[in-house]
């Protein structure tokens, strides 16, 4: 495989003369690398589309430079997932969950200094704010959202074994050890932040930590959790009808309680009652806008979906934004360690708060909305 000689050299986490000579042996015959891009908006595994001569199209995912949290960013695991539920969702009458198709993976590190794999490029558009949904009318948002709360309740209904992932996690005590293992990253994170010669003062994350520690739920409905399910990870098409055409960004999935997915949807989902000081500069403000379901509306078509309880949901919410509260404090550290590829980053840390206080008011009030 060739590389076109005009290519910039300087593509931040790609080497493209490596990457071409190995792309030559993984997916022969698919021509020269005429072009490589950085797809906006990842502000944690970074995605590139690939263009090759006659037109095709890849995707390439890999981990972010510089703070990576122990555990995240598994190349690996995401392409497993990616590989069952492709071949999971051809196989009879089995709801399908969409998903780009996975093409090869390379689990050495000599080629871009970290594991990465390639998929199918899939056509869709990506909804996050108001001007990227500008020609979506009212009666195609309310039906966007029912597409993707159908997707959630497929991606929680998949049989585990059938799709062979009952490996894939241990979803006993979930809840529990998910508390502690987003604990100990906020810890890693701070000791990176410090390290920048940045101090951080939030007192709220203990007291919040403890009180979500009391209320952590036993053990309930097993499943397939893709970690970070919000409508801005989903590839949307509106023509001949609104229908998610890809689910992406799987690099958290695993086993365990499907109503921690749901908790995160619903904390990124924006709508128009929220206050200012609540808006968050990730996820998918566009919700907020004419016609698409409330978070109250979107839980409850979840729930007629599956079936699953929701009277202890405020915990799954109130847990989600100290989760995501954990994720942006790792992102911060990265941008001040003038690690992150992209633009976007410079506020991430000032939503730190704002979920800490967002979650001890769900608690406080017992109400997820």
């Amino acid at each position: 495989m060739t590389v076109d000689a005009e290519l910039p050299a300087g593509i931040p986490g790609i080497d493209v003369p490596r990457l071409a000579a190995w792309l030559a042996e993984a997916l022969p015959g698919a021509g020269r690398i005429t072009a490589v891009d950085l797809i906006a908006g990842g502000r944690s595994n970074l995605t590139y589309r690939i263009e090759l001569a006659g037109g095709r199209s890849i995707v390439l995912r890999r981990p972010p430079l510089g703070h990576v949290l122990p555990t995240a960013h598994d190349m690996a695991r995401e392409h497993r997932v990616l590989s069952a539920l492709s071949e999971y969702g051809e196989a009879g009458d089995r709801l399908r969950v969409p998903v780009p198709r996975p093409l090869a993976f390379c689990a050495g590190e000599d080629v871009l200094g970290a594991r990465f794999y390639i998929m199918e490029y899939v056509q869709g558009r990506v909804l996050r704010t108001a001007e990227d949904a500008a020609d979506v009318t009212p009666e195609q948002a309310g039906l966007i959202s029912e597409r993707l709360a159908e997707a959630l309740a497929a991606i929680h209904l998949v049989d585990v074994t059938a799709a062979g992932l009952a490996d894939f996690g241990r979803p006993e005590g979930y809840m529990a050890r998910q508390l502690r293992r987003w604990g100990q990253q906020w810890q890693r994170s701070n000791e990176a932040i410090a390290a920048t010669g940045t101090t951080r003062d939030l007192p709220e994350y203990d007291r919040l930590v403890n009180r979500l520690a009391e209320r952590v739920p036993a053990d309930g409905p097993v499943g397939l959790v893709h970690g970070d399910f919000r409508l801005d990870n989903a590839l949307t098409r509106l023509e001949p009808a609104p229908e998610i055409a890809a689910i992406v960004d799987w690099e958290m999935s695993t086993l365990g309680d499907p109503l921690s997915d749901l908790g995160l949807t619903l904390t990124y989902w924006a709508q128009e009652s929220d206050e200012q000081a609540d808006r968050l500069p990730v996820g998918a403000t566009v919700t907020a806008t004419p016609g698409f379901h409330t978070r109250q509306e979107f839980a409850e078509r979840y729930a007629g979906l599956t079936g699953f309880d929701l009277s202890q949901l405020d915990f799954y919410v109130a847990f989600a934004c100290f989760k995501l509260a954990v994720i942006l404090e790792g992102i911060h550290a990265r941008f001040l360690q003038g690690a992150t590829v992209g633009e976007g980053f410079a506020q991430i840390g000032d939503s730190v708060p704002v979920l800490l206080d967002r979650a001890h008011r769900i608690l406080d009030s017992r109400s997820p909305w």
